[in-house]
């Protein structure tokens, strides 16, 4: 089968990881014979520089003829002095709206290698952390009503959610929770926020239609303290824009690095392909150094596999590989157990580790094709 996906590797270290997501997808589609083709477009603040726009047109007509977007990372302390609507993280916004993916999937899984980077106590992740955090992605205060006022010593941003936002997040909440362990925490803040007290009563509303599912709440504020005190409490977190936002890079941490956690922002397809991208930042400083962790981009090339190329066993092919490369050792600087000197261990650099997971792709024993 042959696929196009869009590539937009954007600012700071987003070239580098993009540049090995993608040699691991050629990899997946030499072994399992799919053709991938990559189109190259701009967003963020590459975009600005070269076009005076965080979203061109062109970004938005490359993307919806796509069958799938790969992103790198957006932003850096160049822009910053720019506009709201004309920083680099407009772009990002603009493009998650324009392609309607609402929901954002963020998977928190512990490598088994990795349990030494978690900075908890051993005994608190025993067995292993799996948990997913599902993150409304176009509703609330980063796209609500915002201004400043006129003498420049007030400002406000706005959070506003309707009944159908809070409605379609919390059915992939829902059916995530359906799939896995069959608990769903929804969190927010609705002691104080009349919003939060409709994701509530919305919630509340549906439990009846999820019979198999246990649905729990939990306000933010302890939810972040509980994530650090007791994680496997949890299986799937559903919650809104800015406190997924926030939860999903504490929730990175437990497992080791922010480096290594990918996501999958999805709508109904009626706008747009998935976006797929690392939740780390642009890191400027350690750009085109190879520094980078190139696994989060893997691995959201994954999701992209998983869930908008509907590629199950290449998914799982690209998953493996990962692990297989963990267990041989192979660290980047960010994932070295402290110290960087385990005699099993042996850091390596961006290419290095990207080169490694794509040659594990492709030595694996071969199974059947998928056939849709």
């Amino acid at each position: 089968m042959n696929f196009t996906i869009a590539t937009i590797p954007g600012d700071g270290i987003g070239p580098d990881v993009v540049r090995e997501a993608v040699a691991c997808l050629e990899a997946v589609g030499a072994r399992f014979g799919h053709g991938f083709s990559f189109v190259p477009t701009l967003l963020g603040g590459a975009a600005l520089d070269a076009t005076g726009s965080p979203l061109p047109a062109e970004t938005l007509k490359v993307c919806k003829a796509a069958d799938a977007v790969l992103l790198g990372a957006v932003g850096g302390p160049r822009w910053v002095g720019l506009g709201g609507a004309h920083r680099p993280e407009a772009g990002l916004l603009g493009i998650r709206a324009a392609l309607g993916a609402w929901a954002n999937l963020r998977p928190a899984l512990m490598f088994p290698e990795l349990a030494a980077a978690c900075p908890l106590r051993p005994e608190l992740v025993e067995g292993g952390l799996d948990l997913l955090i599902v993150r409304e992605l176009t509703g609330g205060i980063y796209f609500g009503e915002r201004g400043r006022s006129a003498d420049g010593e007030s400002a406000w941003d706005t959070e506003r959610y309707s009944k159908p936002e809070i409605r379609r997040l919390l059915g992939v909440g829902f059916g995530a929770a359906a799939k896995r362990s069959g608990r769903l925490c929804v969190v927010d803040k609705a002691n104080v926020l009349e919003s939060s007290r409709l994701w509530r009563e919305t919630a509340e509303a549906m439990r009846s239609s999820w019979p198999g599912v246990e649905l729990s709440f939990m306000y933010v504020d302890n939810c972040a303290m509980q994530l650090v005190r007791n994680p496997r409490q949890f299986d799937v977190i559903a919650t809104s824009n800015l406190f997924g936002d926030i939860l999903s890079d504490e929730a990175s941490m437990l497992t080791g690095s922010i480096g290594i956690l990918a996501s999958a922002s999805l709508g109904d397809g009626s706008l747009g392909p998935g976006i797929y991208e690392p939740i780390h930042g642009s890191a400027p400083d350690i750009a085109g150094t190879d520094r980078a962790n190139p696994l989060a981009a893997i691995l959201s090339a994954a999701l992209l596999l998983r869930h908008s190329l509907h590629l199950e066993a290449e998914a799982r092919a690209l998953e493996a590989a990962v692990r297989s490369v963990l267990a041989a050792g192979l660290r980047t600087a960010d994932i070295a157990t402290r110290g960087g000197a385990a005699s099993s261990e042996r850091i390596v650099g961006t290419h290095a580790m990207g080169a490694a997971v794509a040659k594990a792709v492709a030595e694996a024993d071969r199974p059947q094709r998928n056939q849709l």
